[in-house]
């Protein structure tokens, strides 16, 4: 299967978007989706908020790859179900975004993408497993108690995420197929 990688990252990284601090967020420092406390692990040593500002694309890339697309297997999946998948780890940690692909697919649900999981991924509807992964998603975001203060925003990135990821279903040269 040809990766998708890039144009997923793309738009990871427009709903991510650029630099944030906000006391009300446990993990304020944030660029580009990667909190300090992320990048400091990944570089193996602290940084400073300067640092964490001048954080690029091409920094982070690599990051993204190892510790979400890589885990969630997403060079087997197929486009738009990839998106989705990568997406919610991104913002919900990779064995949660697994367990839900697993149960949208109908296989243990162990958070670990195994070949079991990718064969029925990939027998599965992909616009069946690209809602069931959105929906599993609102439902546990929703049971979070900081719902009540970032859930508008959420819901609206479900949404964008969803309807981009059905996108990546139709064939390029459709108009439709762009991803956005």
């Amino acid at each position: 299967m040809i990766t998708n990688f890039d144009r997923v990252l793309e738009l990871v990284l427009q709903e991510e978007g650029g630099f944030y601090d906000d006391p009300r967020d446990a993990d304020s420092i944030t660029n580009l989706g990667i909190t300090k406390r992320i990048w400091e692990a990944y570089v193996g040593h602290e940084v400073d908020k300067s640092t964490m500002r001048r954080l690029t694309a091409a920094d982070v890339s690599p990051l993204y790859k190892l510790n979400y697309w890589n885990r969630v297997h997403g060079d087997e999946l197929p486009a738009g179900v990839d998106y989705a998948v990568m997406d919610f780890a991104v913002k919900s940690g990779t064995s949660r975004a697994a367990k839900s692909l697993q149960r949208a697919c109908g296989v243990e649900d162990d958070g670990f993408i195994d070949p079991q999981s990718v064969q029925a991924v990939q027998g599965a509807d992909p616009l069946t497993l690209i809602d069931g992964v959105c929906a599993q998603r609102l439902a546990f975001l929703f049971s979070l108690p900081s719902y009540s203060t970032f859930g508008k925003g959420w819901v609206s990135r479900i949404e964008r995420v969803k309807a981009a990821a059905r996108r990546m279903l139709q064939p390029r040269g459709m108009g439709a197929g762009q991803g956005r």
